[in-house]
């Protein structure tokens, strides 16, 4: 499984690359701000590059691959994410962000009132710290918020 790993890292490392290539190429106004829109795809292509670096240097010998049912569940999972960003123009962020939540949260384990509580309190609770207290703009939906 060497060879797998050493493929893994190198496609990783190209990827990383390509954030940081594409981040120098991303437009900024004369306002901006001190970390500006450039900051998080470099961090971004900047640990994946770091880590797809170890993978290529230090292959896992014998990887434990888990069982059919666990992939399917990371399966489910990148599913709902992009369900979830299909669904924030058209649905809003308080929304989409709730069902996602409440998915993931009872994906991983929890009942179904506990994940749709879950999923509501990490939608309000981030919908008033990033829209009420630090004014950033979020997608409104049909409802407004």
């Amino acid at each position: 499984m060497r060879i797998a790993d050493r493929i893994l890292g190198a496609v990783g490392l190209a990827l990383g690359v390509a954030f940081i290539w594409g981040a120098t190429h991303i437009q900024t106004g004369f306002i901006v701000d001190p970390l500006g829109p450039k900051t998080f795809p470099f961090i971004i292509g900047g640990l994946l590059a770091i880590g797809s670096v170890f993978v290529l240097l230090v292959p896992d010998p014998e990887p434990t691959w888990p069982r059919l049912t666990r992939a399917l569940e990371v399966v489910a999972a990148a599913a709902v994410l992009i369900g979830y960003a299909q669904a924030l123009d058209p649905a809003g962020f308080v929304v989409s962000t709730a069902l996602a939540g409440a998915l993931l949260s009872w994906r991983l384990g929890s009942r179904l009132l506990g994940a749709a509580l879950t999923g509501i309190g990490i939608s309000v609770g981030i919908y008033v710290l990033f829209h009420l207290v630090l004014g950033l703009s979020l997608a409104k939906g049909p409802w407004g918020f």
